[in-house]
């Protein structure tokens, strides 16, 4: 991970803002129309809660539907935030030991973006082909490159063991315990699928 890049740099500055009292389909409907799967609740500049797919899939797995209830009663009240000027290493500690997959960018209590583990993805440095050539692997090969570390085992040099892991293909999520399984570096979760 480069040490030097700051939160600030990598958030997506563009999110899906929805209000308390919308309509939890319309909500999913406008989460489908912008690829996203996170929609920050906003009360005025102030994020109050966040909406996540797997809340929505909870919900359905609960109720059954959507129909009828508000993004308020579905949304998480914890919102995980961070300061613009943090560091991504530190993002990547704090997602890592708090078991969480993105944080919202802040600063002076604006809320600037979104962090994701995909977003932290990207600031590692490309691996190298070997320790005799010290090439770097071509762009195209990066994430690959990345992934097969990642499933290699090997101690990271700062040994705080984010940089042990990756991110699975099916579902996106950051972990170390990537298996390949049909062509594809999956987690444990996606293998039982």
């Amino acid at each position: 991970m480069n040490r030097d890049v700051t939160v600030r740099e990598v958030a997506n500055r563009e999110f899906v803002g929805v209000s308390e009292s919308d309509d939890l389909l319309e909500t999913v409907e406008l989460l489908a129309a912008e690829g996203s799967d996170t929609a920050l609740v906003m009360q005025g500049a102030e994020p109050v809660g966040i909406l996540t797919h797997h809340d929505i899939l909870g919900l359905l797995a609960d109720e059954g539907g959507v129909g009828g209830v508000a993004v308020g009663d579905t949304m998480q009240s914890t919102v995980p935030t961070i300061e613009s000027q943090a560091t991504a290493e530190e993002a990547a500690d704090r997602m890592a030991a708090e078991g969480i997959r993105r944080l919202v960018v802040t600063d002076g209590g604006e809320t600037l973006g979104t962090l994701t583990e995909h977003d932290l993805f990207a600031t590692r440095p490309l691996a190298s082909n070997g320790p005799e050539t010290g090439q770097a692997h071509p762009a195209g090969e990066a994430e690959t490159a990345l992934a097969a570390d990642a499933g290699t085992g090997v101690e990271s040099e700062t040994g705080d063991g984010f940089e042990e892991q990756s991110i699975c293909e099916g579902c996106g999520t950051l972990t170390g315990d990537l298996v390949g399984f049909n062509g594809q570096l999956l987690c444990g979760d996606c293998r039982d699928i």
